[in-house]
């Protein structure tokens, strides 16, 4: 028996994934102009598998993601989740596949993806201006 996946509790985020699981990713893959994917991770706590939408870029064959939270002051959980177990599985549109996470150092390398992701969503200055707190880069890896 599989283990079941915990959606978000957020009424419309759980509305987003369903309807991108539900057609493979025909809806929701595309959401407000952006590209968004699935990320299914272990809870650090619970051991539940969590799976929530992300809005992605792709840098090569990896995606790359933001762990802004909005800009609010903590580091969302399932950020918090991937730093204690890096193992995921990701969702692309039709394509599911495992992956690790790994945190991109500062330095050339996150400053251009910090560019690039901004880009797709110009929301992540402003995130980034109204928090103290310097906001995570995250690439998953095909495994």
């Amino acid at each position: 028996m599989s283990t079941p996946i915990l959606d978000s509790p957020t009424a419309w985020v759980a509305e987003h994934i369903k309807q991108y699981v539900e057609t493979n990713g025909v809806e929701g893959h595309i959401w407000n102009g952006v590209p968004c994917l699935l990320l299914t991770a272990t809870g650090r706590k619970s051991g539940a598998l969590r799976r929530l939408a992300l809005i992605y870029g792709k840098d090569g064959d990896d995606c790359i993601i933001v762990a802004s939270r909005g800009g609010d002051a903590n580091h969302p959980l399932w950020y918090l989740n991937l730093v204690e177990d890096p193992s995921v599985t990701v969702q692309v549109a039709g394509d599911v596949y495992k992956a690790t996470a790994s945190i991109v150092p500062d330095g050339a390398e996150r400053a251009r993806l910090w560019k690039m992701m901004a880009k797709i969503w110009p929301d992540y200055d402003k995130y980034q201006a109204k928090t103290k707190r310097h906001i995570p880069i995250v690439r998953l890896s095909r495994q």
